[in-house]
């Protein structure tokens, strides 16, 4: 899998609104503020927030007193749904989901494969949310993955 740009910024971003919505409650944060903090452009970082806003991952107030915050508390913000906000599906083979592959003429056992590449992806960003992130830790059921041989090192 690879992980863009946009999706390494979207993440950091709604990480850096969590810990100031933790240290500042209902004080929303300036996008330059944000752009800054994170090391992200600021034109590209405002498309980001305008794709999180319209999934109701973040939301932008207007004024002096204006900026972004999130959508939604951050314990309930997967890393999958900001993969999904900006880039839409986790896994797809040609533009097609992995279970509808088979409706295309794909054969066994190359769906499952797919399916279960989903799945494995599933397993770990459908359980790290933005408040894990923002404290610091991984769940324990996603951390197992890290002492897995291999893990560290690439092939």
């Amino acid at each position: 899998m690879r992980i863009t740009h946009k999706v390494d910024y979207g993440v950091r971003a709604l990480v850096t609104l969590a810990c100031e919505e933790a240290a500042h409650p209902g004080r929303p944060v300036a996008r330059d503020v944000l752009a800054e903090r994170d090391d992200i452009p600021p034109a590209f970082l405002e498309d980001i927030l305008r794709d999180l806003r319209k999934r109701g991952l973040a939301r932008s107030r207007r004024g002096a007193v204006g900026g972004w915050s999130l959508g939604r508390p951050a314990d309930g913000i997967t890393v999958a749904d900001v993969i999904r906000a900006l880039e839409g599906p986790l896994a797809s083979v040609r533009g097609i989901r992995p279970h509808q592959l088979g409706d295309e003429g794909v054969e066994e056992p190359l769906v499952s494969l797919w399916v279960s590449v989903r799945a494995a992806l599933r397993s770990v960003l459908d359980h790290v949310t933005i408040a894990d992130l923002a404290a610091g830790e991984l769940p324990p059921e996603v951390r197992t993955w890290l002492d897995r041989p291999g893990a560290w090192t690439a092939p």
